[in-house]
């Protein structure tokens, strides 16, 4: 492994164990989840603003009409996506919402095919339908074979997933725009869409409220997207894709070790099903991996 390489690997690394503590912080914030995400938008703005002046991207010309209104709509979806996630984190634990949101692959699979002519191949179908089984497998495992604020949690859980996947579409039509720079429109957006429903008679009470707040704008917003963004322009696609599975495992090891969230039997074993199945379907394994050291299908 090069030096570039090696450096880009540390980087997803950090952002994706950033990624994994999101949750802690949501529900260490005891703020209503709109206000959450409010903050974390308005903070990241900002950082993202100074990030983008240094690296030259506030010049004219970078953004199109076009292009900027296509940032802008995938700015709403990734609103979506942080408010439907946030939410799901109390009613379905950190270590299930962020398990099944991890079903995301999918979504872009459905919306691919729905939006762009992808196609659909049997091997994407197998590891479709094993994400599926893994899923029936932690509903079943939840309180009385499912409960209403467990299924609501995965339900969100799954909208979230499928916003990410439309502003990944959105993102599609984004190419040769700095990354940078689309994520600093999307926490603008998100920020004055917001505004206007945030409650700001519930802000924080604490300091440790209040650095919760300011962690999720500085470090899993500002600092996060800087190290994820400069990993993906220094690492193969399959680096990225095995890597970015570290996110949920450390979501995992987070519920279980800060918030003290173990999961049931069943529930560990449809986690490791939905992943296995994502990492299946963004790493391009054929689905005879899974029985012997077949080779990699791309």
């Amino acid at each position: 492994m090069d030096r570039t390489t090696r450096k880009g690997a540390l980087e997803m690394t950090a952002a994706m164990l950033i990624s994994g503590t999101i949750g802690l912080f949501v529900l260490a914030s005891h703020q209503p989840v709109i206000n959450v995400v409010f903050w974390r938008c308005a903070i990241g703005a900002v950082c993202l603003a100074l990030v983008c002046g240094y690296l030259g991207y506030l010049r004219s010309g970078l953004l199109t009409g076009r292009r900027l209104a296509i940032a802008v709509a995938g700015g709403v979806a990734i609103v979506a996506n942080w408010v439907l996630l946030f939410a799901a984190y109390p009613l379905a634990s950190i270590s299930i919402a962020t398990t099944v949101y991890n079903t995301q692959p999918f979504m872009l699979l459905g919306l691919g095919a729905l939006f762009l002519g992808e196609r659909i191949t049997a091997t994407k179908l197998f590891w479709l339908t094993l994400s599926f089984a893994g899923m029936v497998a932690i509903v079943q495992a939840g309180p009385g074979g499912g409960g209403s604020e467990y299924a609501l949690g995965i339900a969100l859980s799954l909208g979230a997933a499928f916003f990410y996947a439309l502003a990944a579409i959105a993102a599609k039509g984004l190419k040769g725009t700095p990354p940078h720079l689309i994520a600093l429109v999307q926490v603008c957006t998100g920020t004055v869409l917001l505004a206007p429903l945030a409650d700001f008679s519930t802000m924080p009470a604490t300091a440790s409220a209040w650095s919760s707040i300011a962690a999720l704008g500085l470090v899993h917003t500002g600092l996060m997207y800087v190290l994820l963004y400069g990993a993906i322009q220094k690492l193969p696609t399959h680096i990225t894709g095995a890597l970015s599975f570290l996110y949920p495992v450390a979501a995992i090891a987070t519920d279980r070790l800060a918030l003290g969230h173990a999961l049931e039997p069943v529930q560990v074993a449809g986690a490791a099903v939905i992943l296995l199945a994502a990492m299946g379907m963004n790493l391009g394994w054929s689905p005879g991996r899974l029985f012997r050291g077949a080779p990699v299908s791309r």
